[in-house]
């Protein structure tokens, strides 16, 4: 089995931080998973990058993923949850990015599955425009897919377990290790390899006065910044996993 991955800071595995400083993450769990006990061998390739919005999702590592050769036997696709941070978000045009990636995918004989991120908004600025941007986006996939034999959609957005604090990071932007453990048993088991969800663990600290304006300092006011100049986390930095690599188990 082949199984490509594009998106953006979730796909590539922020949070879910090695003692290499290498990202894992749900992918990459993923992967691993299914070599482990799908019975068969396993290619991987991840062209995921930090920052990244759905325009190039759907556009440059679509290309390169579809590019591969042997073609993926599966494409699987986040997006999105940089563009709802936008002012100019529109979720028109991220269904009609999405409608062209699945017409693509049906076009070069690729499955795609189509996965949406966790809803983030209880724990950040904006939260009430986050989660209606994230809501409107989540509730038009279903009719985006409908009738399309080739598209499987998991939504991780309406898992209410995932927007508990114990999940997130300090960023509360990123989940750690164990939400990612989470999104990669979902995943897994979607695609016919039942892997239980781990427990939740203890519950994360509640937010006080110093956590809050420590999150402003460390997290949010450089997020504002890099906003203002126009700039992003993924500038500069390489697809995770461009070529195909097989899975070692």
């Amino acid at each position: 089995m082949r199984i490509a991955f594009v998106g953006d800071s979730f796909t590539e595995g922020v949070g879910d931080e090695q003692a290499d400083s290498h990202v894992r993450g749900w992918a990459d769990r993923v992967a691993e998973g299914l070599a482990v006990n799908g019975g068969e061998h396993v290619f991987y390739a991840n062209f995921a990058i930090r920052g990244r919005l759905l325009s190039a999702i759907a556009g440059e590592q679509v290309d390169a993923a579809l590019a591969l050769e042997p073609k993926p036997d599966l494409l699987v696709i986040n997006g999105g949850g940089n563009d709802i941070t936008r002012p100019d978000y529109s979720t028109e045009r991220c269904i009609a990015l999405l409608a062209g990636v699945a017409e693509r995918a049906a076009e070069t004989g690729v499955d795609l599955l189509i996965l949406s991120a966790p809803n983030p908004s209880d724990h950040l600025p904006m939260g009430s425009t986050l989660n209606k941007r994230g809501r409107e986006l989540t509730d038009a996939i279903p009719d985006l897919i409908a009738g399309l034999g080739n598209v499987q959609f998991i939504s991780c957005f309406d898992d209410e377990e995932l927007r508990d604090s114990r999940y997130w990071c300090e960023d509360r932007l990123h989940l750690n290790p164990l939400g990612h453990e989470r999104v990669a048993a979902m995943v897994l088991t979607a695609l016919g390899v039942a892997t239980p969800v781990p427990p939740p663990g203890q519950p994360a600290p509640p937010h006080t006065s110093f956590r809050d304006a420590r999150f402003a300092v460390n997290y949010l006011a450089p997020w504002v910044v890099r906003r203002m100049t126009r700039r992003s986390s993924g500038d500069g930095r390489n697809p995770k996993q461009p070529e195909w690599t097989a899975v070692q188990v």
